[in-house]
């Protein structure tokens, strides 16, 4: 079945502001409020965008997914990041440093992080990090797994690419292989994808007992587009994990 991909090239909400976060042109966040009333309910939405961390591929693709977040009651910031082959280093601290600008623009203890793809990577060694800043944590088809990344070649050898480095000299990088102390994790999945598969998501979440939604016949941009039948699972999924992680016992 050929991925559903119109979600990529279709108009999507222009932010109601951007932000700076750093001096290079992609340290930068776009800004999409809920209401006042929505946005007393739940913590602040950081949703980190995909695209096996090449260059090519920005935020503008997730902004559709950032404004159905915001419509459904969810203030949602959508960050850029740095996307340099072989510095690593410059995605990951873009990301954290934006979590750090977004709680502190929106006075919020606590952000859920909502990923897609190489986002869901980048969403879970940030939150590996930063536990006490991270109320929960949804993954949407997440290169969890960068060894089997590897060694299927997912991307024409984007691991590789991304890490300037094979994965196993970057284990401190690799979802499978960090610790998420007091964080609530949940994979979302579609059994369908064809660009990360779904033994991907099965792996992680048996390795590190999190939960993890399959949704047949769903490829893999399906859930960052609102158009989708995949969308109101994202919802409902993140309700949920907002409201577990609300009763997490905190250290």
């Amino acid at each position: 079945m050929a991925e559903d991909r119109s979600v990529l090239s279709r108009p999507a909400p222009a932010p109601e502001s951007s932000h700076r976060f750093g001096s290079d042109p992609d340290q930068v966040f776009d800004l999409f409020p809920a209401d006042s009333e929505s946005a007393a309910r739940f913590p602040p939405v950081v949703l980190i965008h995909g695209g096996y961390w090449r260059p090519e591929y920005d935020r503008s693709h997730a902004r559709s997914a950032a404004a159905g977040l915001a419509h459904a009651g969810w203030t949602t910031a959508l960050p850029e990041y740095r996307r340099i082959p072989g510095d690593p280093e410059a995605s990951v601290q873009d990301v954290m440093q934006s979590i750090a600008a977004i709680i502190e623009l929106t006075n919020a203890s606590k952000v859920l992080l909502v990923g897609h793809s190489a986002g869901g990577h980048l969403a879970l060694v940030a939150a590996s990090a930063l536990g006490d800043k991270v109320a929960g944590v949804l993954a949407l088809a997440p290169l969890s797994n960068l060894s089997l990344a590897e060694a299927r070649n997912l991307d024409d050898g984007a691991v590789t690419s991304f890490l300037g480095a094979p994965a196993a000299d970057r284990r401190d990088l690799d979802p499978m292989h960090l610790t998420y102390p007091q964080v609530l994790i949940v994979l979302m999945h579609g059994a369908a994808d064809s660009v990360v598969p779904v033994d991907m998501s099965r792996n992680f979440t048996e390795k590190h007992q999190v939960s993890l939604v399959v949704l047949e016949d769903i490829g893999h941009f399906e859930p960052i587009d609102p158009q989708s039948s995949a969308w109101s699972h994202v919802l409902e999924t993140l309700t949920s994990v907002s409201t577990r992680s609300s009763h997490l016992p905190r250290s």
